[in-house]
Formats: structure tokens, sequence, C-alpha cells
């Protein structure tokens, strides 16, 4: 059974940084993109970041320049590199992880991040 494990989340103040992992448990098969998306109270779900097999990555808007996706093939992790955090970053950010024949979706149980003073 895959299972997504999330780590690294946590409080930080205003300017900081933080690194969440994600790594994939149990066997799978052509592993194609890798994501975080994140949900704030009160807020539907939104893409932070993606990573595809060639290490091609988007961004939203809100994070470029703050904020860095990266993947370890042979681990099945992915990483998000927050630097600058401001306090609207604050949110449950959850780790997505796709599939190609078939075409399956995973999503991880979440990890809380908060960005305060």
């Amino acid at each position: 059974q895959v299972r997504l494990v999330e780590s690294g989340g946590g409080l930080v103040q205003p300017g900081g940084s933080l690194r969440l992992s994600c790594a994939v448990s149990g066997y799978i098969e052509r592993l194609n993109a890798m994501g975080w998306y994140r949900q704030a109270p009160g807020k539907e779900r939104e893409l932070v970041a993606t990573i595809n097999t060639y290490n091609m990555t988007t961004y939203a808007d809100s994070v470029k320049g703050r904020i860095t996706i990266s993947r370890d093939n042979y681990k099945n992790t992915v990483y998000l590199q927050m630097n600058s955090l401001k306090p609207e970053d604050t949110a449950v950010y959850y780790c997505n992880v796709r599939t190609y024949l078939p075409s399956l979706t995973y999503w991880g149980q979440g990890t809380q991040v908060t960005v305060s003073s």
C-alpha cells in the first residue's frame, strides 16, 4: 500500500525558513509528477509547486522566488524549501504524487505550517 509520509512543518517567525519532506513508502511504479498544495482556514486547497520527472518545476505566483521544490528519485522523496516565510503562508501543506499507466494520484495526510511572531 502506498503512503506519503510528510515531515518538517511547524511554527516559524516571519522571515524564517522551513523545509518540508514527503517520502513515498510502499511499492510504487512509474512515478510521475510530485508536488505540494496548501489549504488555509476557510480557503480552497491551492497549488504551491510541482516538479516532473525531468525536474521541470512550476510555482504559484505568490511563492516564486521564496520557495523551491526538489526531488530525489532514488528515495522517492519530494522536498519544499521555504524561505522568507510570511503569515499568509500559514496553511496545512499536502504532498501529492502521480503515476502514469495507470494514472493514479496519492495525497499525504498534511503538515501544519504556521508563520507567526
